[in-house]
């Protein structure tokens, strides 16, 4: 996203994984990390942010603390990672949980979607496929892009660069790494479009 538009990420989990890789990463110039979140100030920070780039997006710890749910309240799209396991759907069916009492709360229906992540992207597991199955069947919005269980990925971290300043000598399939995390930026763009008019955007990672 950062290489088109401006993006704030508000590091809003409790042990700061994003500032503290962006400490020793050279950001790009679009991208901005602020990481002095907590339950008094959350929303102002998000209001800060909005003001001054078009995409915020606010990592989340995955529990229905209050500082998740004002930080929902700001959402235009919640995005939940799961991992193809039966402890990550029932973690996934929390947040799931936590968005529909909001929305009884406010009478505000936040738009939402599942991300499958770790996948491989050569075999699809029967675990995996009957996850996703129970998913759709409970009419749970699913991301049609799953990020992949890529070394790329990792190595951000490892390295504490972004995708586009790895070098592929020391991780392989970096390219399909990138090709992946700019199709799930795509269908992220995309779904804010459709649930919204061309304002400030503001996406949240629960």
């Amino acid at each position: 996203m950062a290489r088109g538009a401006r993006v704030t990420v508000i590091d809003a989990d409790p042990n700061h994984p994003i500032a503290a890789w962006g400490r020793g990463a050279t950001l790009p110039d679009n991208l901005s990390i602020v990481a002095d979140v907590d339950e008094d100030n959350i929303l102002d920070r998000i209001e800060e942010a909005a003001a001054q780039t078009p995409f915020v997006i606010v990592d989340l710890e995955g529990t229905a603390a209050k500082i998740v749910l004002l930080a929902v309240s700001q959402a235009d799209l919640v995005v939940i990672p799961m991992q193809g396991s039966q402890l990550d759907a029932e973690q996934a069916g929390r947040a799931i949980r936590v968005l529909k009492q909001h929305e009884k709360m406010t009478g505000r229906a936040v738009p939402f979607g599942v991300l499958l992540t770790r996948t491989s992207p050569i075999i699809r597991t029967r675990t995996m496929g009957h996850i996703e199955g129970g998913l759709v069947d409970a009419g749970v919005p699913v991301f049609a892009t799953q990020l992949h269980e890529r070394e790329a990925f990792r190595a951000i971290f490892s390295f504490q660069k972004t995708l586009e300043d790895l070098n592929e000598k020391d991780v392989p399939n970096l390219d399909k790494a990138i090709v992946n995390a700019e199709q799930f930026a795509v269908e992220v763009i995309e779904r804010l479009r459709d649930s919204r008019s061309p304002a400030a955007a503001k996406a949240e990672v629960a």
